[in-house]
């Protein structure tokens, strides 16, 4: 069974949902250290048959799961999780929900269908349902493209979503006002702020909470 945003956020405490994937991202304060945790990490993989993206930088171990066959978090992935938690917490690392950061490029578009295949062509993207696209590798940021119902030549046609654990949002928010931004909109909130630059660049604040 696939669980819900709000099941999994709460059932994995240790780690934050971002974008379909439960992630947690680990201070190690050495390759080593780090290599080993991913070593650690990879065996608890082979044994519960459930393998997650890992990204080993120093000094920072960045790890995702989601069930693929299903398109969610499932209990598959809580049980991993558990395990891993158990590893980090044995080696006394620190996580560091604040590092964590998917960006999305949004793109406005009157014809969906129309545009979608040349970012796919460009990018080498894979299809990710009938409205966006992925890097199959996790590496780049993802596409997806939002229905507009009329033209509007007046604004950017293009902005970025900046997915962050869901109590990072708000400091993330006040960080880039402070930086000379300004709030376009909260009306969605703490699903999504709308912010803007000092030329109406806009790049949207959201986390997982009020999408159930």
């Amino acid at each position: 069974m696939t669980l819900t945003r709000t099941q999994a956020s709460a059932a994995l405490p240790g780690w934050r949902y971002l974008l379909g994937r439960m992630q947690v991202a680990v201070r190690t304060n050495s390759f080593a250290a780090g290599l080993e945790l991913v070593n650690a990490i990879g065996a608890v993989a082979e044994e519960q048959n459930h393998h997650p993206e890992i990204d080993l930088r120093y000094p920072l171990v960045h790890v995702a799961v989601s069930s693929h066959d299903v398109g969610g978090i499932t209990e598959r992935d809580v049980r991993f999780g558990e395990a891993v938690s158990k590893l980090i917490e044995e080696r006394g690392l620190a996580v560091e929900h604040g590092r964590l950061t998917e960006v999305e490029i949004a793109i406005d578009a009157m014809d969906i269908p129309g545009v979608l295949p040349f970012w796919q062509a460009v990018t080498d993207y894979v299809p990710d349902g009938d409205d966006a696209l992925v890097d199959p590798d996790r590496i780049g940021p993802s596409l997806w493209f939002q229905q507009m119902d009329e033209p509007r030549p007046q604004r950017n046609r293009i902005h970025l979503d900046i997915t962050v654990a869901h109590d990072e949002a708000e400091q993330r928010r006040e960080r880039a006002l402070l930086a000379g931004g300004r709030l376009v909109s909260d009306e969605s909130a703490p699903s999504f702020w709308v912010l803007a630059d000092a030329e109406g660049n806009e790049a949207c604040i959201c986390t997982w909470q009020d999408r159930d």
